[in-house]
C-alpha cells in the first residue's frame, strides 16, 4: 500500500476502506509518511469529503493510536461532556458536581485554554494547590470514591490527532467537517466514558458561526459516538454572546460558586440543566428529562453539588474553603466600568472579540507557553435585549497592567452595539441531536 496512490484515491472522490485509513494514520503517527503527502492528503479530503463510515474509520484510528484509557475498574456507566469551545463557558465547574452528587460517575479529562477561549483545568487551577497531576489509580480511585476527578489529557491520549492537528493548523484544512469530528471524538472516545454529551456552540464566539453548520457537525459526532458503542448526545447552544456574565478565570469560577448555590444566569442554568439532564438520560439515571431536572434542582438545593465542588478541590490537593468563602480568591489590581455612550438596547455582542478582550487583559493563551493572570477579565451587567440608559455600566473590566487595561477597553468598546430599536433577548439551547 501506498500513500501516493491513497492521495490519488480520494483526489477522484473515491471511498477508502477501513485498512486504507488505518494504514495513513498509523504511518503518519509513526514519521513514516511525510508531511507533503499527508498535507496534500488532507487537502483533497477538504474538496472531495469522507463519507459517514470513512468518518468512523478516522475516528477509531486516531483514537487507538495511543493510550485507550480503561476505565471498567469504575463502578457504573461513566459519563462525559465535551463543549466545542466558547466564551464564559464554565458548565463543566457545575455540571460536573450536580450530576457527581447523583451517584454518576464523572471521569473527566480536560484541556486547558488556547486563544479566546478558556480552559477548565485552568479555572480549577484558581484554587490554591489544586492539581491534575493524578495517576490513572488515583483518577480510577477518586471517581469511585466521590464520582468525581479530573485530570488533563496527556500526550498519549489520541496522539494521531495531536499531528494532523498541528499540520491543518498550517495547511488551511482545518474547517472539514469529517476532520472536525473525528478530532474532537477520537480524544472523547479514547477517554474511556460511556456516555458521551456534546455542547456544540454555534455564533461568533464559536468555531461553527452558524446553526446549519453546527447541526451538521452535531449529528455526525453523535453518529459517531452511537457508532463505537457509546451513547452520545449532541446539544447546539447560542455562542452569539458569553455565556453567563463573568469572563476570565476566577471571575467565572465564582460565578460557577454562585450557580451551585442557586443564583445562576438565566442561559448558565438552562446549559447545564440542558447538558446534565442528558448525562443522566444516558447512564439510567433518570428516564425522563423532567425527572432528570428535578434531580437536579434537588442537588443544588440541597447544597449536595457545592459539597461535591469542595470535595473535588480538596481530593485533588486544592483549598476548598475558597468553595464557601469566594472572597478568598485574589482580584486584580485595576478596574475600568465601560458605560453606555446613549440610551438604547443591547443588540449585538461579537463574542469571539470579547474572548480577545479577556486575552489582551492577560487571561488567554496566544500560545502554548502563554502565563495567563487568573485574576483579570470581564463581568458583563447587560447582555443583547437589554435596556440601557447613558451613562449607565454595561461592563467591568479587570486586568493588573494599564497598558492592557487601555488596549482591553478599546477591543470590548468596538465589540458591543447599542442600537435605539428594542431587540429579543437570544434563546440559549438551539436544539438537540439524540438520535444518529
Amino acid at each position: 500500500m501506498r500513500m501516493y496512490d491513497l492521495i490519488m484515491k480520494k483526489k477522484h472522490g473515491c471511498t477508502l476502506t477501513e485498512e486504507e485509513i488505518r494504514f495513513f494514520v498509523d504511518g503518519y503517527t509513526k514519521g513514516e509518511i511525510p508531511d507533503y503527502q499527508m498535507s496534500a492528503f488532507l487537502m483533497a479530503v477538504c474538496f472531495r469529503g469522507m463519507d459517514e463510515k470513512e468518518t468512523l474509520s478516522l475516528t477509531m484510528a486516531m483514537a487507538e493510536s495511543g493510550e485507550m484509557l480503561d476505565l471498567s475498574a469504575i463502578h457504573g456507566k461513566k459519563a462525559d461532556k465535551h463543549s466545542t469551545g466558547g466564551v464564559g463557558d464554565k458548565t463543566s465547574l457545575i455540571l460536573g458536581p450536580m450530576v457527581a452528587s447523583l451517584g454518576v460517575p464523572v471521569a473527566k479529562m480536560s484541556g486547558r485554554g488556547l486563544g479566546h477561549t478558556g480552559g477548565t483545568i485552568d479555572k480549577l487551577e484558581s484554587f490554591p494547590g489544586f492539581s491534575v497531576a493524578l495517576s490513572n489509580e488515583q483518577f480510577i480511585s477518586n471517581v469511585n470514591r466521590m464520582k468525581l476527578a479530573l485530570v488533563g489529557q496527556t500526550a498519549e491520549l489520541a496522539p494521531a490527532d495531536k499531528k494532523l492537528y498541528a499540520l491543518r493548523d498550517v495547511t488551511a484544512t482545518v474547517d472539514e467537517l469529517s476532520l472536525i469530528a473525528s478530532s474532537i471524538m477520537s480524544k472523547k472516545l479514547a477517554a474511556g466514558s460511556d456516555v458521551i454529551v456534546l455542547d456544540v456552540k454555534a455564533g461568533s464566539g464559536a468555531f461553527m458561526k452558524t446553526y446549519e453548520d453546527a447541526r451538521k457537525l452535531a449529528e455526525l459526532m453523535v453518529k459517531i459516538g452511537n457508532g463505537a458503542g457509546r451513547k452520545t448526545y449532541a446539544v447546539i447552544s447560542d455562542m452569539n454572546q458569553p455565556l453567563g456574565f463573568a469572563v476570565g478565570n476566577i471571575l467565572e469560577v465564582k460565578e460557577a460558586i454562585e450557580a451551585l448555590n442557586g443564583r445562576a444566569p438565566e442561559d448558565l442554568n438552562d446549559a447545564c440543566m440542558t447538558l446534565a439532564s442528558y448525562m443522566l438520560l444516558g447512564t439510567g439515571r433518570a428516564k425522563e428529562l423532567s425527572e432528570a431536572k428535578e434531580l437536579l434542582r434537588e442537588s443544588i438545593e440541597t447544597g449536595a453539588a457545592l459539597r461535591k465542588l469542595a470535595e473535588l478541590v480538596k481530593a485533588q490537593g486544592g483549598d476548598e474553603r475558597y468553595v464557601y468563602e469566594p472572597d478568598r480568591f485574589p482580584t486584580a489590581k485595576l478596574s475600568y466600568e465601560l458605560k453606555a455612550e446613549a440610551d438604547g438596547y443591547i443588540s449585538e455582542m461579537l463574542t469571539e472579540e470579547i474572548g480577545m478582550t479577556s486575552l489582551i487583559l492577560g487571561g488567554g493563551r496566544e500560545t502554548k507557553e502563554s502565563k495567563i493572570d487568573l485574576t483579570v477579565g470581564i463581568v458583563f451587567n447587560k447582555k443583547i435585549g437589554a435596556k440601557v440608559a447613558a451613562g449607565e455600566t454595561i461592563a467591568v473590566l479587570y486586568a493588573n497592567d494599564d497598558d492592557r487595561l487601555r488596549a482591553g477597553v478599546s477591543r470590548l468598546r468596538n465589540a458591543l452595539c447599542v442600537r435605539t430599536e428594542p431587540c429579543e433577548p437570544l434563546p440559549h439551547i438551539l436544539g438537540v441531536v439524540d438520535k444518529s
